[in-house]
């Protein structure tokens, strides 16, 4: 595995290769310092990367996973006899080739950006980058496995003629869970070809509420996601649940309703993005015209309904449990209006 890291001043990276050059201690910079920062960030290639860890019992290694409790209260463990990122083509896990991941004209990215330029008006966000869309002329289709040039927005590439591990990873999970002690249960997630082009984390501080704030973008194609069960016992499984053509692009916190991160008093996770802000009494006109109402109120909300980068959607191209089709289905244009998400602690 070759790793490929870039980024943007010379002095940054002089710093970064050379620490023997650099003297004195760090220090903290305010968010107004961070603001002004200018560069291209970090930038992260994965190049023949192959990753596989899992259970082997023989040598005394588990992966396990536990803390987990039932609707009836039962303790659940689950044990992991698989988790890979391989190339395409990994026959659910049985054959494992190294991927790319990234490339240099389009990598996975770390950057401190202003957010005057994502309407995050005098703030420092920090980004956590996937690989970004491109102009639809250059890229390749995001679900198909065997896309030419120009064919779709995907920067990331099929396995292609001069590309032999592509940059499309099989990722996939092999895990048995034990309920109360019935350890039968054995369940496989698998995607193939897996592609996340414009994906991204934007984290940075909120000054009146003391919390972190955040916006989640996930683009998720494959032109396969499958589930299936099998037997621990008898290795036998059944019906497999395929999705053919998966997509799912979740927005979560956006410039007007950000996503808000916390911890309690107890120790559980807080994420909620808060109800958007009604408008002021007389800000919108009785006919829902701008014309009638407050022009920068009327542009907030309609600005709110309208962006396409605000919302979520579902494609499944085709569901088939076994030999079974049940055809295609989609959920398009999601606005989260509220979201809250807390977790409890379950122990007696």
């Amino acid at each position: 595995m070759n790793w490929n890291l870039f980024h943007k001043p010379a002095a940054l990276f002089a710093c970064l290769v050379l620490p023997g050059w650099a003297s004195g201690e760090m220090q903290s910079l305010t968010e107004t310092e961070l603001s002004e920062v200018d560069g291209a960030g970090i930038g992260l290639v994965l190049e023949d990367f192959k990753f596989a860890h899992g259970t082997d019992v023989e040598n005394g290694r588990i992966f396990k996973i536990g803390g987990i409790k039932s609707s009836a209260g039962e303790d659940v463990e689950i044990v992991v006899n698989q988790l890979y990122i391989a190339g395409a083509d990994s026959n659910y896990g049985e054959t494992l080739n190294p991927v790319n991941l990234g490339r240099l004209v389009n990598p996975f990215s770390i950057d401190v950006i202003d957010g005057n330029d994502i309407g995050v008006p005098d703030k420092a966000v920090l980004q956590f980058a996937a690989p970004t869309m491109v102009d639809p002329a250059e890229g390749y289709d995001c679900m198909n496995a065997s896309a030419t040039a120009g064919s779709g927005p995907c920067a990331s590439r099929p396995v292609e003629a001069g590309l032999p591990q592509g940059e499309r990873p099989d990722i996939g999970m092999q895990m048995n869970v034990n309920v109360g002690g019935d350890d039968s249960a054995n369940i496989n997630i698998h995607a193939q070809s897996a592609v996340i082009d414009g994906s991204y984390l934007r984290l940075w501080g909120d000054n009146e509420r003391r919390q972190m704030v955040g916006q989640f973008k996930l683009n998720f194609y494959t032109p396969e996601l499958s589930i299936n069960a099998c037997d621990q016992q008898t290795a036998e499984c059944g019906s497999r649940i395929v999705m053919r053509h998966f997509a799912l692009e979740l927005a979560l916190g956006n410039t007007l309703q950000p996503m808000y991160l916390d911890v309690d008093g107890t120790g559980n996770f807080l994420i909620e993005v808060a109800t958007i802000r009604q408008p002021a009494p007389g800000a919108i006109g009785e006919d829902g015209l701008r014309e009638s109402s407050d022009p920068a109120a009327w542009d907030f909300y309609e600005d709110y309904y309208t962006n396409p980068e605000y919302r979520s959607s579902l494609t499944v191209g085709n569901l088939s449990v076994g030999d079974r089709d049940f055809g295609s289905g989609r959920i398009e244009g999601v606005l989260i209006q509220h979201l809250k998400i807390q977790t409890k602690d379950l122990a007696p």
